[in-house]
């Protein structure tokens, strides 16, 4: 049997007369209908037209709309039967494909309760919620003058194949959908950023465009690929610190509900990577999640926390694939662009010629039927017996006319001359003809011109669209370069870790023994042995280290500034050496030496120092012949730091009996060195962005923003700072600012001089009234003031004010001074006063014998006489 079917293809059946018959395999029969059945999915389901943009189901929900068009609302379960003539599916998926459509806001004007794309809360029933076209979708998507048409599945209707839209709908909507074999997932972009892009490729210009997502947040594009498979797009939802102990979530992830980003924030709640008191949602209109932070916690860690362990950022993998002349095409979004402009090109070009022809029809039949009338000629059919001798005798009366025509005189256009009736003839108005065909030979010169210049023509047709319909369409998703967060420098410490020197054991689990530390079960551990080896491990419930480990930490990656002090002796007899390192980096697992290796090496002092601290140590030798000098003092802080593979200096050649502490130290480190880098609005110490400068333990960052407040804040590099920042540097307490703000309340221009007071809140150096808004900022010692009027003082001359003569120093809260009772039109600081130079006075060398040291002064009595006194 089973060669049978090997050799199946040399096999045939005989009929009953002992002719052949083809024979069909189970096994093929499979394979083609799944192919068929993948054919329909990825044409007929699931995957876009490059062209119009649209899934079959949207297409045939817009030509059934369109055909229901009258103006009014149509409820939407009128919509959805109407549109089962063209869909063979049931009405279920018709109806979640429009509600998916009138959610983005572009083609459908909806009207009742269709469901909340922050909530994800569903639409009402279709017969409680209407809809019609919007008034874009009629001007950009339907011609059925250049429509192409098909059957429908059923044969009793006619659908079109493509809708000739003229805007690329597919980037500004995006899609999703997937089938055998394949998927395609095309991010949504900007619909004003789109039709820049267009007439930049139109112009023979460069372009880039990035998606932007109708529920905001931010966004990392870095990655993008163009949108083709393989690249990946990093979304943030929006926080802001609401107060010190809240956070607030205002914009979400693409592709999350504020159902599903609470549920993961929860989630990770009770994991517990994270630790929050509550979290309310206030979500209506807009996005409201309030985050309520326990008592002590961080809310810039917890920021980071939230993006490393929930949904508040997401990754997103883009797979841009269209359909294109029948066949599944994988495209990056810039080509789709191209193709889309380069076919509303033709589609417009298409439109004029057949306008064109419609312009010459029209001015034909007007000329013929003027001459008709004007000369006459349907006098003469008075006597005509046979139409064929009607038609011959009007021919023959325009035969003197036919040069003026721009076309030959056809049997049907004398026909349609016969229709005329008498009354249009007794009412005819040669100069209202007249009129009517010169306004034919204007419009088709314009039809032309546009035709001779199609490109510019379609530009044009670009740059009406954005006039009419881009207004409250910009980007609402920032382009921001996300930083990488480490997880483990932002995870809560959920579990507690401990060690059993005695027996070789560390972990969370060993709950009866040495407490060392909290820490989180994603962390790492540190463990150093007396024989100088150390390694760097996963934390787990219970771990063997050895019965001689001499210390167990929680491992920091990339920790620079935990120094380890050590002694230890090479080999059994060797040299005792003394080193001082950091350990930056290890791969995990490996075991590592701080001495040189050698069997039988051993720590004889170790103490780890978390800011670079260095102690003095006493150092005792064993007693020997001819040794004199047997304990001296040993300074760490006059030891280098170096690196961890370095085998350190001699400290002496004899045994060591006894090492101890004699004083602790203090950090030998300097200061860290912070940079700030403005692409992803975080500190750093890697040399990114602005350098902010060298900070200690008390320094400060100041940041002032234009909303009209400073904040004071420490500088971990987990912070995070407004988008609107104006002014971020190292605190400077002896600087004065000046500021310009206008009083909302007061409708009032004030100036004001203050100094920066130490505060852990915003501290708000405006009036915070509705209105109310920070003009102009300075931090020039002696700033200058140009004040130009306007309304009916604007031609009072422009006003030069000195601000540190105008006002004194005050603090932050104080209201400041009015700038001027006439209307003001412009307001700015200008080029400060220059300070003047102090000239340091050179020291001149004297002969003292030679100075005279007497000093006269003259004193006046009472009487006016005056005395000169020599002292």
């Amino acid at each position: 049997m089973e060669e049978n079917l090997e050799n199946k293809d040399d096999i045939n059946q005989h009929d009953e007369n002992g002719e052949m018959q083809d024979v069909n395999y189970i096994s093929g029969m499979y394979k083609n209908w799944f192919l068929d059945y993948a054919s329909y999915v990825i044409l007929e389901r699931a995957v876009p037209h490059v062209l119009d943009g649209l899934k079959p189901v949207h297409r045939r929900i817009l030509h059934s709309m369109k055909r229901l068009d009258d103006g009014r609302y149509n409820k939407v379960a009128n919509i959805i039967g109407y549109t089962m003539q063209y869909h063979p599916h049931g009405d279920a998926s018709i109806g979640d494909a429009l509600v998916q459509l009138g959610q983005k806001d572009l083609l459908i004007d909806a009207q009742g309760n269709w469901g909340n794309i922050y909530t994800g809360d569903r639409s009402a029933a279709p017969r409680y919620i209407e809809a019609r076209l919007s008034k874009f979708a009629l001007d950009i998507v339907f011609n059925p003058k250049i429509t192409d048409w098909k059957l429908s599945y059923d044969g009793r209707n006619k659908e079109p194949i493509n809708l000739p839209v003229k805007f690329p709908l597919l980037l500004v909507q995006g899609v999703e959908g997937i089938a055998v074999g394949l998927a395609s997932k095309i991010l949504p972009h900007n619909f004003i950023e789109l039709i820049d892009a267009s007439i930049k490729h139109l112009k023979g210009q460069e372009f880039e465009i990035l998606p932007d997502f109708i529920t905001g947040g931010f966004a990392d594009f870095s990655k993008y690929n163009d949108g083709l498979r393989g690249g990946k797009v990093r979304v943030r939802a929006k926080i802001e610190k609401f107060d010190k102990k809240t956070l607030i979530i205002k914009e979400l992830p693409f592709g999350k509900t504020t159902g599903s980003l609470i549920d993961s924030v929860l989630s990770a709640n009770e994991k517990g990577k994270i630790k929050i008191k509550k979290i309310d949602d206030n979500t209506a209109a807009k996005v409201e999640i309030l985050i309520h932070l326990v008592s002590g916690t961080s809310s810039d860690k917890m920021i980071d926390a939230l993006f490393a362990f929930t949904d508040c950022e997401i990754s997103i993998s883009p797979n841009a694939t269209i359909i294109n002349q029948n066949k599944p095409y994988f495209l990056g979004v810039s080509e789709m662009l191209k193709m889309s402009a380069d076919h509303t090109v033709a589609l417009l070009k298409w439109e004029l010629e057949i306008r064109k022809n419609e312009l010459e029809a029209s001015w034909h039949l007007s000329s013929l039927e003027k001459i008709f009338i004007e000369n006459r000629i349907y006098i003469n059919i008075e006597e005509c017996e046979t139409w064929e001798e009607i038609i011959t005798t009007i021919d023959k009366g325009l035969e003197p006319f036919k040069s003026l025509l721009r076309r030959e005189v056809t049997r049907e256009d004398i026909t349609k001359l016969t229709e005329i009736r008498i009354k249009r003839i007794s009412k005819y108005d040669a100069f209202k003809a007249d009129e009517y065909i010169k306004s034919l030979e204007e419009e088709m010169k314009v039809v032309l011109f546009n035709l001779e210049h199609i490109i510019e023509y379609t530009i044009d047709h670009y740059k009406n669209i954005k006039k009419k319909y881009g207004k409250g369409r910009e980007r609402k998703t920032e382009i921001r370069s996300f930083d990488t967060i480490v997880a483990t420098k932002v995870v809560v410490a959920n579990e507690k870790l401990y060690v059993n020197y005695q027996e070789g054991f560390a972990g969370t689990g060993l709950k009866k023994d040495e407490y060392i530390s909290d820490c989180s079960d994603i962390d790492d551990i540190i463990v150093f042995r007396k024989d100088g080896s150390y390694f760097v491990s996963k934390v787990t419930e219970k771990i063997f280290i050895g019965p001689n480990a001499i210390h167990v930490a929680v491992f920091k990656k990339n920790d620079k500034r935990t120094i380890y002090n050590a002694i230890y002796r090479d080999g059994k007899t060797g040299f005792s050496y003394m080193k001082r390192f950091a350990v930056p980096s290890v791969t995990r697992d490996k075991e590592y030496s701080l001495a040189q290796g050698n069997a039988n090496s051993k720590v004889l002092y170790f103490s780890p120092n978390p800011n670079g601290e260095a102690e003095v140590v006493r150092i005792l030798l064993k007693p020997r012949a001819r040794l004199k000098k047997l304990s001296w003092d040993l300074d760490f802080s006059e030891l280098a730091i170096k690196g961890r593979n370095s085998m350190g200096n001699i400290l002496t050649k004899h045994m060591i009996h006894k090492i101890s502490m004699k004083e602790k130290g203090v950090s030998t480190l300097n200061g860290m060195k912070i940079w700030f880098d403005r692409d992803v609005f975080r500190l750093n110490n890697e040399q990114r962005g602005e350098l902010l400068g060298e900070f200690k333990a008390a320094d400060k960052i100041l940041t002032v923003s234009k909303s009209g407040f400073y904040r004071l804040t420490d500088y971990e590099l987990s912070n995070h700072y407004e988008d609107d920042m104006l002014l971020i540097e190292k605190f400077d307490q002896s600087k004065i600012f000046s500021a310009i703000y206008f009083d909302g309340e007061k409708e009032f221009f004030y100036l004001k001089r203050f100094e920066i007071e130490l505060t852990d809140r915003k501290a708000w150096f405006i009036t915070e009234g509705d209105g109310s808004k920070l003009i102009a900022f300075s931090q020039d010692k002696l700033p200058m003031l140009n004040v130009k009027f306007g309304g009916k003082y604007q031609a009072r001359p422009d006003e030069e004010i000195n601000v540190e003569e105008f006002i004194g120093v005050k603090g932050y809260k104080a209201k400041g001074k009015r700038i001027s009772t006439y209307d003001i039109k412009l307001i700015e600081f200008t080029e400060p006063v220059v300070e003047p130079e102090i000239e340091e006075l050179e020291d001149v060398e004297t002969n003292s014998e030679e100075i005279n040291t007497d000093v006269e002064f003259e004193v006046t009595r009472t009487n006016g006489e005056q005395k000169s006194l020599d002292l």
